[in-house]
């Protein structure tokens, strides 16, 4: 895009750009041709990861094509970092395996029975959507069990069946290189920004000369942190034997802060220690080394105020 704007500019099909004034206002930072912005770094990465899936498809499996390419799809949509990527693409193929596994048993027992494997579809469907928010590797076994069962309308083969986990793990495998090898954005980087976004909304919430903020732009910061951290938590069941501090424990922190400080706001509280502290933290978040405790002292801040404003027993004594 900004290509085909310089070069409409140079055959002076668009105007010439004008320099920019002092408006007082902050400048727009202008999208690197060499380094896009997060937004398109992700929408070239699922490019990529699809077409190279169909390239693989075709030229490897010519018959078996459809699902490598609409795994690498699945994984690579909605992707929110590496560790994003690579988290759904192990709950997809688990997920795909059980839902396989479960498809051939029930051929194998009851291929004959059409009403029955009709029924068994629709709630497998309504399953994979309803347990979706609870984890992802609900969705992927029972579409991928309904998807089966569909299919074994067509006399599709056990071995056929089997040999779906194959397309599938290659089909997240290609999602997971290109995540990490086209323009890849590391997750902590989406991790801070989702922090900074719930700090940005506490610094205003509890600044008396800032107008009050709508209940819903705090949630939507809480609710874009709650995103990510089921790949955090993974990692850190993981891994937690060879690293003990994990950026999930800044998730579970920053999380915590969530109630006291909903109780507070509700009862107009902003007690300026609150305020100096949600300052620290935001600050900490460029000093790796300091940000953890910054957290930890927000949180007990919060929460050392939270019982002083409820207890009422401390009201009447007051």
């Amino acid at each position: 895009m900004a290509t085909t704007q310089a070069l409409a500019r140079w055959l002076q099909v668009l105007p010439r750009q004008q320099a920019a004034t002092h408006t007082g206002l902050p400048a727009i930072v202008r999208e690197s041709t060499l380094r896009p912005n997060p937004t398109t770094r992700l929408a070239l990465q699922m490019a990529v990861a699809i077409a190279a899936a169909f390239a693989v498809g075709f030229l490897v499996f010519p018959q078996r094509w459809a699902w490598i390419v609409l795994t690498a799809f699945i994984v690579s949509s909605g992707n929110r970092g590496r560790l994003d990527v690579a988290y759904k693409s192990v709950l997809r193929v688990l997920g795909a395996g059980a839902g396989t596994l479960a498809a051939l048993v029930f051929s194998l027992q009851f291929g004959s029975h059409v009403e029955l494997t009709v029924a068994l579809i629709l709630a497998a469907v309504f399953l994979g959507i309803w347990l979706r928010p609870l984890n992802y590797a609900w969705w992927a076994l029972f579409v991928t069990l309904a998807l089966a069962l569909l299919q074994g309308f067509e006399g599709v083969s056990a071995q056929a069946m089997l040999l779906r986990l194959e397309e599938i793990a290659i089909g997240a495998l290609i999602a997971v290189a290109s995540a990490w090898c086209v323009y890849p954005v590391r997750s902590t980087d989406v991790l801070r920004r989702r922090i900074a976004d719930v700090l940005a909304q506490l610094s205003d919430a509890f600044d008396p000369d800032t107008p009050a903020q709508p209940p819903d732009t705090l949630d939507a910061a809480f609710t874009g942190l709650d995103e990510v951290a089921p790949s955090f938590r993974a990692l850190r069941w993981a891994t937690s034997r060879f690293k003990p501090a994990q950026p999930a424990d800044w998730i579970d922190t920053t999380l915590a802060c969530r109630e006291p400080a909903y109780a507070l706001i509700a009862q107009q509280q902003a007690p300026v220690e609150i305020r100096k502290i949600i300052g620290s933290a935001r600050r900490a978040l460029r000093a790796p080394e300091a940000f953890p405790g910054a957290l930890q002292a927000l949180l007990g801040t919060l929460q050392a105020a939270w019982p002083t404003i409820e207890d009422p027993e401390h009201e009447q004594a007051g």
